[in-house]
């Protein structure tokens, strides 16, 4: 038998969780305890993270928050802002942590749970598959990368190398912040407050890192690193303009694998999960390597129907089109308002 409780923001049984989460199979860098308080204290979303305790022990967790906003809909959420989350531990297990998380958003009149499973699950909730998650083996040494990559993105990266551009292992963000908010704004997507990635580097300062790529001594490209059961997750990650004529982008995501196996003994990439059928997910299959689909599940409480957040949904066209033409200063004034509801 086991209890289902919650961890509190100074819990003694922190570390037990992280212990927990580094040895079960689908443990994930997004199932750290350390996300309770980067979703809490920086984002101000109360944060449930439940857990099954068991002969002195924990058995299982599930990290669960509560995104509530009168534009982007009420939910609770395994978890947000992270592209993995759900209950982990044994079956039984992780029925009864679903079924605390249904407790828990009833009382709270949310509209929809969503746990953002990788792997399918036996249960009677609803699955939506919308994304891939992609990912490859990365072999130990620079060349032996590079010949793993798919040819033709194989050559882009070569082009990369050829120029006079350069890397750099970094922890200050100012660069890849002002890289980064221009480019969702170029995509017409706010950006979060620099406050977001100050608070991961606090929590998980042996886990993160950032990669910036300079021509001419100037910043083109640039992305944030999670360090994690040996792979390396590129997580947010952007390029200046020019950054498409350079190759900069290719070149950095070549260099960031050199890097993780170099310094962090990283034996896995995982490149993130892309929308199907989007850009992104064309652009990830040129690297040759293997997607795998996500399954999203939903439970609807107060929702009659699964709430459609998609920027393809064509009701938020019209806003994108109008985010692409502010001013930078503005968007980043303004987005960071917006994008926290955004998780």
């Amino acid at each position: 038998m086991f209890q289902i409780l919650q961890l509190s923001l100074d819990d003694t049984r922190r570390a037990l969780w992280d212990d927990f989460v580094k040895a079960d199979q689908d443990g994930t860098f997004f199932h750290l305890a350390g996300w309770q308080r980067v979703l809490h204290n920086t984002l101000g979303h109360p944060a449930f993270y439940l857990y099954a305790w068991s002969n002195e022990q924990i058995v299982g967790v599930l990290p669960l928050a509560w995104v509530k906003s009168a534009l982007f809909g009420n939910s609770l959420v395994s978890t947000p802002f992270c592209v993995y989350g759900g209950a982990l531990g044994p079956v039984d297990v992780r029925r009864a942590l679903e079924q605390k998380a249904i407790e828990i958003g009833t009382e709270l009149g949310v509209d929809q749970i969503e746990l953002r499973y990788k792997k399918p699950q036996e249960n009677d909730w609803i699955t939506r598959s919308q994304h891939a998650t992609f990912g490859c083996e990365l072999a130990q040494d620079d060349a032996a990368i590079l010949a793993a990559i798919k040819k033709n993105q194989r050559a882009l990266i070569r082009k990369g190398l050829q120029s006079a551009m350069s890397y750099h292992i970094e922890h200050d963000n100012k660069d890849f912040y002002a890289i980064y908010s221009e480019s969702l704004r170029n995509l017409g997507t706010p950006v979060f407050s620099k406050q977001l990635i100050d608070s991961l580097q606090r929590e998980f300062p042996e886990d993160t890192d950032i990669l910036t790529v300079r021509n001419e001594g100037k910043a083109v490209s640039s992305v944030f690193n999670f360090y994690f059961k040996g792979q390396v997750l590129p997580y947010y990650g952007g390029g200046k303009p020019q950054a498409r004529e350079l190759k900069s982008n290719d070149y950095m995501y070549y260099q960031l694998m050199c890097h993780a196996v170099r310094e962090k003994a990283c034996n896995f990439y995982d490149f993130g999960r892309s929308k199907l059928d989007s850009g992104a997910y064309s652009y990830k299959k040129h690297w040759g390597m293997q997607d795998e689909l996500l399954h999203y599940q939903f439970y609807l409480i107060k929702a009659e129907q699964l709430a459609n957040l998609s920027p393809n949904n064509p009701k938020y066209q019209l806003f994108i089109k109008l985010w692409q033409k502010l001013p930078l200063a503005i968007s980043r004034w303004l987005g960071p308002k917006l994008a926290h509801y955004l998780g």
